[in-house]
């Protein structure tokens, strides 16, 4: 596809396709970039395969490619998305060419298991990286000289960026435009995708709800549900114990060993993922501790900055959607 002079003065993101990819790790990103032009002066994407001819994702969906690898010579961002099929869709020819566009690219952008590429090419010896949850004990295990964060939304080291994959690679889309155009830009291009808010990188892939493992027996399933009902009553090991007609102990040992949490470390979670939505309606601080049950807003500030390392107020000015830009 031609490119018009304008389009040489924008930032060039080059995406590496292959046979296999995942698509909405490809078009998700993408779409991130190619939105950028209506609030800013946008990128130039560019789609690259090995030898310039078009492949197939793992859907079977026909990918167009613009150039080959050795059509490029130099891009501004290059993005690896991963595959369901990782890491034996990386052959030699791919990995080759992410080594060979990674020195060509001022920053590399990984999304999901396109990890295991970046890693096999030995660009993340030494740094920090995350991929999908599914994939990433495989990641540590395969790359021990690598620290693997396996709970975060996106990860930067250096000009090195990873996502957790599928979704996390808008995420990690937005927060490059908002380095490169400014937080109003990246908030505005997330309201045009309709994308509710922009999540930290730190952020956990889960919510308390989703993690770990769900509540089997009558009691906890009962004390879970309890909690959901009732986020603002004080919910003590005690009360929570009375309200099943068990003992502390004996709570305490199911939960842990049902959802790996104690009584009062599952209460704190389920209030903090509250808390996040209070926060993303435009409750304030204090109303959205209020709601939540905490005691006061410090308490309040204390727990959410030990879970996402930012406090409530510069979460919700950061990633809180408020209302639509015209």
């Amino acid at each position: 596809m031609p490119r018009s002079t304008d389009d040489q003065k924008r930032p060039r993101v080059g995406i590496l396709v292959f046979d296999g990819v995942k698509m909405l790790d490809l078009v998700g990103p993408a779409e991130v970039f190619h939105e950028a032009s209506q609030r800013s002066a946008g990128y130039d994407i560019v789609l690259i395969s090995v030898s310039g001819a078009d492949v197939t994702s793992s859907m079977g969906v026909r990918v167009g490619v613009h150039a080959s690898v050795a059509a490029i010579e130099e891009l501004d961002t290059l993005v690896v998305p991963g595959s369901e099929n990782a890491p034996e869709v990386f052959t030699d020819d791919v990995l080759d060419a992410v080594r060979t566009l990674a020195d060509r690219s001022r920053r590399v952008a990984s999304i999901c298991t396109a990890a295991f590429a970046v890693a096999a090419v030995g660009l993340l010896d030494g740094r920090r990286t995350t991929t999908h949850w599914k994939f990433a004990d495989t990641l540590q295990a395969a790359f021990p000289e690598i620290a693997v964060e396996k709970d975060a939304i996106f990860v930067q080291d250096g000009r090195f960026h990873s996502s957790a994959g599928v979704a996390a690679g808008i995420d990690l889309a937005l927060a490059l435009l908002e380095q490169d155009y400014g937080s109003d830009v990246a908030r505005s291009v997330a309201q045009l995708l309709l994308v509710y808010m922009k999540r930290s990188g730190s952020q956990s892939q889960f919510s308390a709800s989703l993690a770990g493992n769900p509540a089997r027996s009558p009691i906890s399933r009962s004390v879970t549900e309890y909690v959901h009902a009732n986020p603002t009553r004080p919910h003590s090991v005690r009360e929570l114990a009375s309200h099943v007609n068990v003992s502390p102990r004996h709570l305490t040992r199911i939960m842990r060993e049902e959802l790996d949490a104690t009584p009062s470390e599952y209460v704190g979670s389920i209030r903090l993922d509250l808390a996040v939505s209070e926060l993303e309606s435009g409750t304030s601080v204090a109303g959205a501790a209020a709601a939540t049950g905490y005691s006061s807003p410090v308490s309040f500030r204390r727990a959410f900055v030990r879970r996402f390392g930012i406090t409530p107020s510069e979460y919700q000015r950061r990633f809180r959607t408020s209302r639509p830009v015209a």
